[in-house]
């Protein structure tokens, strides 16, 4: 099944406020986050614009913007932008779609988006992975994040308030090959474990990939 974009938007703008609350320190309790979100704020120093794609109540925008990254964040539910820009006022948020980018060709020097893709069928994945590519200048770099492995997991209670999404995990191998499928180069994927009694024990991934210079 698709994901349903009402849905979605409707489940973030529901628990917009206590997420916020839940998860805007989060990278403070994850060192992985910190030392790939520091490498990408390396690599993409002094290059404009950048964009946190699906950047929630705006934690991982925010913590690039500390970084010296000159950013901006996209999400799909007001509810969550309410909450970023309550938070952060010195930094630019706008409603945005993943799956259908309001931005011109070429026209981006770096994406960060973290579990940006959980909701996404792997159709979806590639949609979502073409349109990043799309939009990145040549050279351009996106990180972003996910949990792996090859399970769906239905969802029905979250912070308190009751809900309907599914959580996808992907393969390693699927992810790949889709970035590549795409155009993408220099494909990096990192793993690690989950950090016991501060987040669902999954496996997680970080990938760097490069749109080529032509």
């Amino acid at each position: 099944m698709k994901r349903n974009k009402d849905t979605i938007e409707n489940t973030y703008d529901t628990v917009a406020k206590e997420y916020a609350e839940e998860f805007s320190d989060e990278h403070e309790k994850k060192p992985k986050d910190r030392e790939m979100l520091a490498r990408f704020a390396r690599d993409i120093e002094g290059k404009i614009p950048v964009w946190d794609f699906g950047c929630g109540p705006g934690q991982t925008t925010k913590y690039l913007h500390d970084l010296g990254v000159e950013i901006s964040g996209m999400d799909i539910s007001e509810g969550m932008l309410k909450q970023a820009r309550s938070l952060y006022p010195d930094i630019h948020f706008q409603k945005g779609d993943l799956l259908d980018l309001e931005c011109e060709d070429d026209s981006i020097a770096g994406v960060v988006s973290f579990y940006s893709i959980v909701h996404f069928t792997q159709e979806q994945v590639g949609t979502a992975f073409s349109e990043v590519f799309r939009v990145l200048r040549p050279g351009g770099m996106f990180l972003f994040s996910y949990h792996i492995g090859a399970e769906t997991i239905h969802i029905d209670t979250f912070l308190n308030h009751d809900i309907d999404v599914d959580f996808m995990f992907f393969t390693n191998d699927f992810i790949e090959g889709c970035l590549e499928r795409c155009g993408f180069e220099g494909i990096e994927c990192i793993e690690r474990s989950p950090y016991p009694g501060v987040e669902y024990q999954s496996r997680r991934a970080y990938v760097f990939a490069l749109k080529p210079v032509v």
